[in-house]
């Protein structure tokens, strides 16, 4: 049976992750630009996902569709693709593959036309590697406890992290020349995501050291959160990683918002952030939301002012708000910004210190 994997960019670390977990079982996700007999996967998040249905539904072969839109969606979904994987992946696709291949029942996961049944266990890293022939970031917690309202993260992996060890970790940087890792909040490496643990931090960062191998931790494809940016843990990133930059979220200027959100965090925290970056000679680069649901004039206003401010001192990565399937803010619609809210990011963006999309939130992904 040709297994084949329709390439999207927004999917390539799926990609990596899901060609290591069917390579190890024999099947070899072969990348086209077109769906392809005997079966095409496909991996969708909600902002690309009208762009490809429309080629799944008319597909001339078997279609497997995974990712975080499907997993919001399997029941939806399913009217679409003739499979869906709806959560991890690594063991469902391989055994589902298997079971198409060999005609034994449907795995757990796996959701059709006929009905749905829900995964019963979640995925150990260290059974899978984070990538293989296909390479991609290194994945080394997935889970997180914080369930900010707005964010599909614990909903699709859990409000429980799981980390892979060092040593898998440490096997898979030794390929690159340039490390970077795939984790909700890299300083909660080894930690429940409540409650720090700098040790394992530390522990792991020292076992990355290679001759000639630079590590960049907290930064993209990763970030950390605001609360636990302290001395002790700039000290590390700076004694071991490479990385000049340093990447949170704010999301908003008004505590008033971070609590609507459950965010945990206060404006204060990101403030203090910023202040001891800088003092590290780290440059912070800020996440920030525009027209999140249920802001006031004066909360917006709040957070163009705290835009400002970090962009006179940092980099601030703004996008205005998106309601994600299977999040609490599902159903909600993005509120309209304030005309000089939209001057000043036009400003600041000009200016080269303020960079995004608060306009169409779906032109970047074409």
């Amino acid at each position: 049976m040709d297994v084949h994997w329709r390439f999207i960019p927004a999917a390539r670390n799926s990609y990596a992750a899901l060609y290591a977990a069917c390579e190890r079982e024999g099947y070899l996700l072969e990348p086209v630009r077109s769906p392809a007999p005997d079966v095409t996967c496909y991996s969708l998040n909600s902002l690309n996902a009208s762009r490809y249905l429309p080629e799944i539904r008319d597909a001339p072969c078997i279609t497997i569709l995974g990712g975080p839109h499907a997993t919001a969606y399997p029941a939806q979904m399913a009217m679409v693709a003739d499979y869906v994987v709806a959560g991890e992946g690594e063991y469902t696709l391989p055994a589902l593959l298997r079971a198409l291949e060999e005609d034994r029942p449907l795995p757990p996961g796996v959701a059709t036309r006929k009905g749905f049944l829900p995964a019963d266990t979640c995925v150990r890293l260290d059974a899978y590697l984070p990538f293989s022939t296909m390479k991609g970031y290194i994945e080394i917690s997935r889970g997180c406890p914080h369930h900010c309202t707005y964010c599909q993260t614990p909903r699709i992996f859990g409000s429980r992290m799981r980390h892979r060890s060092i040593d898998a970790v440490t096997r898979a940087a030794r390929r690159f020349r340039d490390a970077r890792f795939v984790t909700p909040n890299a300083l909660a490496y080894g930690s429940d995501g409540m409650n720090p643990r700098l040790e394992k931090v530390r522990a792991l960062l020292s076992s990355l050291q290679h001759k000639g191998q630079c590590i960049y931790f907290g930064t993209f494809p990763s970030e950390v959160r605001p609360e636990w940016v302290t001395r002790e843990a700039l000290d590390l990133i700076t004694t071991y990683c490479s990385n000049s930059r340093l990447h949170f979220g704010a999301q908003s200027g008004s505590d008033r918002v971070l609590a609507t959100l459950s965010r945990g965090h206060t404006v204060g925290d990101v403030i203090a952030a910023v202040e001891l970056c800088l003092e590290y000679g780290l440059t912070p680069v800020v996440d920030c939301i525009v027209g999140i649901p249920g802001e006031r004039d004066e909360d917006q206003m709040k957070t163009a002012r705290l835009v400002e401010w970090v962009s006179s001192r940092g980099r601030v990565h703004l996008h205005r708000f998106t309601p994600l399937p299977g999040t609490p803010l599902a159903e909600t619609s993005p509120r309209p910004l304030l005309p000089e809210v939209d001057r000043l990011l036009g400003s600041l963006a000009l200016s080269g210190r303020l960079t995004g999309s608060w306009g169409d939130h779906t032109r970047r992904f074409f």
